[in-house]
């Protein structure tokens, strides 16, 4: 996941962004990436699309739903132990 993230990100330094901060989200919506905006090699902020920002809310309130922590809550009390070939298996991989 952390890979998928990476190659999502691009960057941009602080004077990109005020001389064209439109631009910067066309770009960014164009590529279906996210802009980190630097200052002096230094991470200031990120811009997000807008359909990237929606889903990402739609994900984090999924995560955060009341089943879904149940069933992470009861996950990490079992003492059930999957082994790679399952985990392939059972993810169809």
């Amino acid at each position: 996941m952390l890979q998928q993230l990476i190659s999502m990100e691009s960057f941009a330094s602080v004077q990109e962004a005020q001389a064209g901060i439109t631009r910067l989200f066309e770009k960014a919506k164009s590529k279906g990436k996210f802009v980190r905006v630097m200052r002096n090699q230094e991470p200031l902020g990120v811009l997000i699309p807008n359909g990237m920002w929606d889903s990402l809310i739609e994900d984090l309130e999924a995560l955060s739903g009341q089943s879904y922590i149940k069933s992470i809550s009861e996950a990490r009390r079992s003492k059930r132990v999957y082994s790679s070939d399952e985990v392939k298996s059972l993810l169809e991989l």
